[in-house]
């Protein structure tokens, strides 16, 4: 008989961003009838589940019961860096460990945290240093106005600065907003070279399917001009653009098109994992297997050792957590959104992570800038 191991889940079930929150909870549950039907690990995970419906004074309170009244130590959980920062001081105080599955704006690193997708120099430096010879550099800014969006426009706008160009315009609407017609006028006339949309869940879609639009009446904002780039949009909220984002980049360690040669050699999971937050999410927890087949109990204090000694493989391809920041080593793949899927046209192994872009190097990035004769 094997011996039950409690793991928390935390995601929402509803709430603005519902189609993310249930692709990497769907990623973690397949893991874990993947890990119970194992033969050669010698426990069962049992999830413990709570569900903060979207709302943001539950995260907090969800972490706490998950610890306090199970035995799990270790919670899959949290999509914004708002719940993640919610339940950071819960974990610190009782000990726990937090397994985040999603894109973020970088800046951060706590013992109490893995963070297995990507960070800045993992998603928007490539992007943009992708965009910027293509397209131009001058760009327009949107965002929810949350942690996500404010933080990860303050990057772009350094390293717009970098590559010479202008931010024409930032913009940021509620949670939940989709009223875009002030954004849509505003880019009209101000005309830059790429959008960058930090919009999550309806406002996002909303603003896609009303670009759409302006691109049909002008053809400077059509995709092959003036795309839309995102840091978090995958396969699991395509359908809900309805073909209003095609053409249009975005960029993660993981797209469902690659084939199995591309991603290297990977154990074959039961449901090859959807979106990257499905993979992400997935590959915590096939992580965390394998971390208590060798070390049974392995809590918050023994990772960086582990980390330190060992590597894994996953869908994401064969990745490494660095022992400091305790942040995934991880492929870089840029897509074009082309219906319910992406077609990769760039792809880049094994990409150190480096939260604080304290290794960003704007000449490689972006190429010397240009001089100018001032007479």
């Amino acid at each position: 008989m094997k011996r039950h191991i409690d793991i928390g889940i935390l995601y929402s079930r509803s709430g603005n961003y519902r189609l993310v929150s249930e692709s990497c909870r769907a990623g973690a549950m397949n893991a874990i009838a993947d890990v119970n039907a194992d033969l050669a690990i010698p426990f069962e995970f049992i999830p413990i589940e709570r569900d903060p419906q979207g709302n943001i004074d539950r995260y907090a309170s969800g972490c706490a019961d998950i610890l306090a009244n199970s035995g799990a130590r270790h919670i899959i959980g949290c999509v914004t860096s708002w719940s993640r920062k919610e339940v950071i001081p819960i974990l610190e105080r009782a000990g726990g460990t937090l397994w985040y599955a999603c894109p973020y704006e970088g800046f951060e690193a706590n013992e109490h945290v893995v963070y297995t997708h990507a960070c800045p120099n993992q998603h928007l430096v490539p992007l943009l240093a992708y965009v910027v010879p293509r397209f131009g550099a001058d760009g327009f800014l949107l965002g929810s106005n949350y942690i996500w969006g404010w933080e990860t426009n303050r990057v772009a706008r350094d390293l717009i600065a970098d590559a010479g160009g202008k931010v024409l315009g930032e913009r940021y609407l509620p949670l939940g907003e989709v009223d875009v017609a002030r954004l849509i006028a505003e880019i009209q006339a101000t005309r830059p070279d790429f959008i960058l949309n930090n919009l999550i869940g309806p406002s996002s879609y909303a603003f896609i399917a009303a670009y759409a639009e302006l691109g049909r009446r002008d053809p400077h904002f059509r995709p092959e001009r003036c795309p839309i780039l995102s840091c978090n949009l995958t396969e699991c909220e395509l359908p809900a653009l309805n073909g209003a984002g095609d053409g249009h980049l975005s960029v993660g360690p993981y797209f469902h098109d690659i084939s199995g040669a591309d991603r290297g050699a990977v154990p074959v999971p039961s449901v090859m994992p959807a979106s990257s937050f499905e993979a992400a999410a997935y590959a915590s927890v096939r992580m965390l297997a394998e971390i208590l087949t060798l070390n049974p109990g392995a809590q918050w204090t023994d990772l960086p050792k582990v980390f330190f000694e060992t590597s894994f493989r996953t869908p994401l391809g064969d990745i490494a957590i660095d022992q400091q920041t305790q942040h995934a080593t991880l492929p870089v793949l840029i897509g074009r959104i082309d219906g319910t899927s992406f077609k990769t046209v760039t792809l880049t192994k094994g990409v150190a992570p480096d939260p604080y872009l304290s290794r960003y190097d704007r000449t490689e990035t972006f190429g010397r800038p240009r001089l100018r004769v001032v007479s």
